[in-house]
């Protein structure tokens, strides 16, 4: 109680619980993308119990890491050596993560640009993901960007409540924005598109992590903000075309 005290009073720790607070956002949005994209394919009475669960899950994902640090650390071992690169869990982890974005995104990108025009007949109706299918997939990914967001936790300061304190507030922050940002979404499809390339270039970047080739995840967040700022005018020009 002490400790708490003494963290409520110093003002470097109330930096630190904000910067970390910024940092946990940044590092939860790609998160956030792909919870909208897939809660988006459920009926609609279920998106926001699904949005609800899979951010229970990021969150208790965070807070269990979080109280075992040492094992965490552990993962950073090598576990084996393959073409001069050791590999540690998380290497793994972020490779297997990686390769799911990649294969996600790359299939409802197939999906969204495979519609033929023809007969009634010859259109498959498509399949709706089933609740548990979409939570099971949320949960996996919060695996991968769980041990992304507190090691880089861990990296910023040493206080367990400090980094508690930011998880809590960044996940119930995601939470909020989680809902309009999976309605504007489903209102605009072609930014349904943007939202997928975001994901394949995220899952491109943890497998080259994985690897041992590290991406600052500056350029990746820059040039996320660009194809959105672009996209922003396009969306800007078919509005004013309309009127």
């Amino acid at each position: 109680m002490d400790v708490i005290t003494s963290l409520l009073l110093d003002p470097a720790a109330w930096a630190a619980l904000l910067t970390l607070v910024v940092m946990e956002v940044v590092l939860g949005i790609d998160n956030l993308i792909f919870i909208s994209i897939l809660t988006n394919k459920l009926p609609e009475a279920m998106r926001g119990r699904a949005r609800a669960f899979g951010l229970g899950g990021a969150l208790i994902m965070r807070i269990l890491l979080l109280f075992t640090l040492t094992s965490l650390t552990a993962l950073k071992d090598p576990v084996f050596t393959a073409m001069g690169h050791g590999y540690s869990w998380r290497d793994i982890i972020l490779i297997a993560g990686g390769l799911f974005l990649v294969y996600k995104a790359t299939t409802e990108i197939s999906h969204a640009t495979s519609h033929k025009d023809g007969d009634d007949h010859d259109k498959k109706p498509s399949k709706s993901l089933g609740f548990a299918a979409a939570i099971a997939q949320i949960l996996m990914l919060d695996i991968v960007f769980s041990i992304d967001s507190i090691l880089t936790a861990v990296g910023m300061t040493d206080h367990l409540p400090i980094m508690i304190g930011a998880v809590l507030i960044a996940v119930f922050l995601m939470f909020v924005a989680s809902g309009p940002i999976s309605a504007f979404i489903g209102r605009h499809p072609s930014i349904v598109m943007l939202a997928l390339g975001f994901l394949l270039m995220i899952g491109a970047v943890l497998i080259m992590d994985g690897t041992g080739h590290h991406v600052d995840k500056g350029y990746v967040y820059g040039a996320m903000a660009f194809g959105a700022f672009v996209e922003g005018l396009q969306m800007l020009r078919r509005k004013r075309s309309k009127s």
